[in-house]
């Protein structure tokens, strides 16, 4: 076992606080990895602070890890030490049910496992990336491309992926109106994929506040949702509205604002049950859906497909001592677009 220095929630709602933390040793299909850089995503602050249901604590959050290899298993054939990787929201499945063996992992049928607040194979809880150093099976481990720097390609492991996912299954691209509704951490990301897919891209905002950046990022157009002109003048528009949102939302005025055979997808998860009325989708074909994250192939051709395009998120470098403040920060939308901890300082 190694000691590592790590961030770490002792208890729900409680603040993180420097502690340590036992890596497994190196087994034959591990890399050991130097932790150089961690988003935080919002799903960190629900886990934390039990939003989502019960949780195990001590907590050590983080899912969008990027580092380099320092050690790799003696059967390890996909990576080797100096290797610039990344570690997302999962280190492991059953990899043998229908969806693992489709490069579904994130839908595992017997569950996936979390980067943290989750128990391994051996039922030990997984640690995430707040912490100096990581033990993940390389089979799920992905690389970062040369061309992207790994601060701004950390937060792609979560942000990046969980955009890219849905936005390829329903066939963003040239002649498609997309809209992304939530400019934050996943939101701003979702645009800037969108965008360089080839959609016609249109942010939906509370406010006007982010317009210019979201324009420059490559939105089309931009339309606040607090005004309800919004849903007059865009009624019918959409052939696909990708919701970033963690808050709870009228699905039914949204849903107004799809196209016949539109769909649209969920990936922010509010901490509270949202109704509908069944005739918003019945009236038009519409479908309503989710998404998660996406599979160890995908998220490696995210990967690429954002260096390719030079996309990195947007984000503010922060010490391991201001996770507690930025938590806070997230919380008030005061962050453009990701906090990403320099796992130096911890």
């Amino acid at each position: 076992m190694t000691t590592v220095a790590a961030y770490a929630a002792p208890a729900a709602k409680a603040p993180l606080e420097r502690t340590t933390i036992e890596r497994r040793p190196v087994g034959e299909h591990d890399v050991l990895i130097e932790i150089k850089f961690a988003g935080i995503c919002h799903s960190d602050i629900h886990q934390a602070r039990e939003g989502w249901g019960e949780a195990m604590f001590p907590m050590v959050p983080g899912h969008e890890i990027a580092g380099i290899v320092t050690e790799a298993g003696s059967g390890v054939t996909r990576f080797a030490v100096g290797d610039r990787v990344g570690v997302g929201c999962m280190v492991d499945s059953c990899r043998a049910c229908e969806n693992c063996e489709a490069g579904l992992e994130q839908y595992c049928l017997k569950g996936n496992v979390g980067t943290y607040n989750a128990l391994d194979k051996n039922g030990e809880p997984t640690y995430g990336g707040y912490s100096e150093k990581i033990v993940v099976d390389e089979n799920f481990v992905v690389r970062i491309p040369d061309g992207l720097a790994l601060d701004v390609a950390a937060p792609l492991l979560c942000a990046g992926i969980t955009t890219y996912s849905p936005l390829r299954h329903w066939n963003a691209g040239p002649g498609k109106k997309v809209a992304v509704l939530g400019m934050g951490g996943l939101g701003h990301m979702g645009v800037k994929i969108a965008h360089a897919l080839g959609a016609e891209v249109t942010v939906l905002s509370q406010s006007l506040r982010k317009k210019d950046d979201g324009l420059k990022l490559g939105a089309d157009r931009y339309y606040a949702t607090s005004d309800p002109k919004t849903f007059e003048d865009l009624r019918g528009s959409f052939d696909l509205i990708l919701s970033t949102v963690s808050a709870p939302l009228d699905l039914n005025v949204f849903l107004s604002l799809l196209k016949t055979d539109g769909a649209f997808v969920n990936v922010g998860a509010p901490e509270e049950p949202v109704s509908i009325n069944l005739f918003s989708v019945i009236a038009g074909r519409k479908t309503l859906a989710g998404s998660g994250i996406g599979g160890i192939r995908e998220t490696q051709e995210m990967l690429d497909f954002c260096a390719e395009h030079g996309l990195g998120a947007e984000i503010e470098l922060i010490s391991a001592s201001e996770i507690n403040d930025a938590y806070e920060r997230v919380l008030s939308s005061d962050v453009r677009y990701r906090f990403v901890i320099d796992t130096a300082t911890i």
